[in-house]
């Protein structure tokens, strides 16, 4: 989740001008860049508690100790919640999941090196306050209410509305860890091509990236519960979107989705104000209640675009929302699955042809079932498992057509071999630590931070 945006104070006084927001994200192939973003759990290595805020072994002392390597600090109320640096940041998750949002680069080399980096980084620091960090989709060990809270104002008032909403926000909030890609765009043509094709296919990637299968110490029935958590957060700002498949869809309509997404807050003055439920379209006639007579800013838009989470979110390009995170891998594995995809126009043919005549019903069947059955769920006459060989031998071809090349002559397509053994054996990440939990686990979650531990 993000801090508060940087975008400049600018009223806003027509709706066009946000409809001008998403289409100033256009770019052409050659200035097409990979940000990648994933998050993870911190754990004391002593007795496997999240680490708090506070204390010498806290998330503060944490992100302080980060700075050795040149990441400047950023501060809330005088307290540091998040890190900046070469236009990358690391921040904080309701409950201290630590983030990195990587820089906008040219290849999954790049962002696969960048995120290599951040974990080592990451080590050394933790190593010395005895903390560790884990990637998976779901925390496997503690309940809900032995997760801390990190002191950020736009958490408080979330974390009082989600209840409101639905009865897993809190959860989604304190013990979920994703992993996601955010890819451009040249025209609004090409936006609403990929927004569909990554809607229809983000449960395949859900399937191959599943590794949420425990709650509380124990098999919850679920091959991604971070997937399923979100089917009851708030209906009013999640789910597949069904309208970007209707005719006519563009940047207006996704604008008017927008202005009908509740409001969580309004950042001023270094200040969050409580606007949980309200509406944005009384915001931009100066008649939100909490801010009585003040008219949305261009930070104000951009904050509350990121309150909004789909399966795929559109801003000034489209988020791929749908993966939990993992060992590093699989963080280079996501963008490379998504942008072999994407940013071939052969592979994206191929990819819409896969998906095109996919009905609402069926996309909704496999955003529903993915959570639960992962790669076995049934689909016309085959499996998951079908569709996503299908998909990743399209996005293994993109990446070769791509053809950049590291050092070594390497392509990118080297990235998705940790997905290819998924599809060729059959097994999910959620399948491998089953099977470790009921044989030389003994039923105890607790091996899991050490074996799967950055």
């Amino acid at each position: 989740m993000s801090s508060p945006s940087h975008v400049a104070e600018t009223p806003i006084t027509d709706r066009n001008e946000l409809v001008a927001t998403l289409a100033s994200g256009e770019k052409p192939q050659a200035q097409w860049r990979i940000g990648t973003e994933h998050e993870k759990f911190g754990f004391r290595l002593d007795d496997l508690r999240p680490p708090t805020f506070d204390g010498d072994r806290g998330i503060e002392a944490l992100l302080n100790g980060l700075t050795r390597f040149g990441w400047d600090p950023v501060q809330e109320d005088g307290r540091t919640i998040a890190l900046l640096r070469d236009n990358a940041s690391v921040t904080l998750e309701p409950a201290g999941q630590l983030e990195l949002s990587g820089a906008a680069v040219e290849t999954i080399h790049q962002t696969c090196v960048e995120t290599g980096t951040h974990l080592n980084e990451v080590a050394q620091v933790a190593g010395e306050l005895q903390l560790g960090f884990l990637g998976m989709g779901f925390q496997p060990k503690w309940a809900r209410d032995e997760m801390p809270w990190m002191p950020k104002g736009r958490y408080k008032i979330m974390r009082e509305y989600m209840p409101k909403v639905g009865t897993l926000g809190l959860d989604m909030m304190t013990r979920t860890c994703t992993v996601q890609v955010n890819l451009d765009y040249a025209t609004e043509a090409d936006m609403v091509k990929k927004f569909r094709v990554s809607l229809a296919l983000q449960p395949i990637a859900t399937a191959l990236f599943a590794d949420s299968p425990f709650t509380e110490g124990a098999p919850n029935g679920y091959q991604s519960y971070r997937s399923h958590i979100w089917t009851d957060t708030d209906n009013d700002r999640t789910g597949m979107l069904d309208f970007v498949f209707e005719d006519g869809f563009g940047y207006e309509r996704y604008v008017d989705y927008l202005l009908d997404v509740p409001m969580y807050f309004s950042y001023r003055d270094g200040k969050y104000h409580d606007a949980s439920g309200q509406s944005f379209r009384d915001f931009m006639v100066g008649k939100l209640p909490v801010l009585p007579g003040q008219l949305p800013t261009l930070r104000d838009w951009s904050d509350h675009m990121t309150t909004a989470f789909p399966e795929v979110r559109l801003k000034k390009y489209l988020e791929m929302r749908g993966a939990d995170a993992g060992p590093w891998s699989r963080l280079c594995a996501l963008p490379a699955f998504w942008v072999g995809l994407l940013y071939d126009d052969a592979a994206l043919d191929a990819a819409w042809d896969l998906v095109r005549d996919f009905s609402l019903v069926e996309r909704n069947v496999l955003r529903d079932g993915v959570p639960r059955h992962g790669l076995k769920l049934p689909f016309r006459n085959g499996t998951v498992l079908d569709l996503s060989r299908e998909a990743l031998k399209i996005a293994v071809a993109g990446l070769k057509r791509r053809a950049a090349r590291n050092a070594d002559g390497q392509d990118e397509s080297k990235f998705l071999e940790v997905l290819q053994e998924i599809v060729d054996s059959g097994l999910t990440p959620a399948d491998r630590k089953l099977a470790l939990f009921h044989g030389e686990w003994g039923g105890n979650i607790d091996p899991v931070f050490k074996e799967f531990a950055y």
